[in-house]
């Protein structure tokens, strides 16, 4: 069997009780396109589109009691982090850095002609770019 995909990307559900600080790090950090928020089961959703994937900003009704576990990629266990190829990469930690944004892995060469960076949400996620 396997998976018969309806759409070339993911969308990704990120739960947070300060929705207007990752709205604002989201769609105007790093220039998402807003999509639109409604109300959901218990809570509410803000959609914002990353290329064609939906980056789903959700606050529930009840607040949770976490972030995201400290200590990155090794940190714990789960879904710790997500990737997005970019042509830009110092021009976006440029401007993580000028929103006061932590940036966790600085602009590092993996190999010849592919980078990477990685910063923090306000949740605490990790976020990484990755240029070839």
């Amino acid at each position: 069997m396997g998976v018969n995909l309806t759409k070339d990307s993911i969308d990704l559900g990120i739960v947070t009780n300060d929705p207007e600080a990752m709205i604002d790090f989201y769609r105007d950090v790093l220039g998402f396109t807003e999509a639109g928020s409604m109300p959901m089961p218990g809570g509410n959703m803000t959609r914002l589109m990353c290329g064609t994937s939906t980056i789903k900003i959700v606050t529930m009704k009840r607040t949770t009691e976490t972030r995201a576990a400290p200590g990155g990629i090794g940190g714990a266990t789960g879904y710790r982090y997500w990737t997005m190829s970019v042509s830009n990469l110092a021009e976006i930690v440029a401007a993580c850095e000028a929103a006061q944004v932590t940036v966790a892995v600085p602009i590092t060469e993996l190999a010849p002609g592919i980078s990477l960076a990685i910063v923090e949400d306000p949740d605490g996620n990790w976020v990484e770019f990755v240029q070839m």
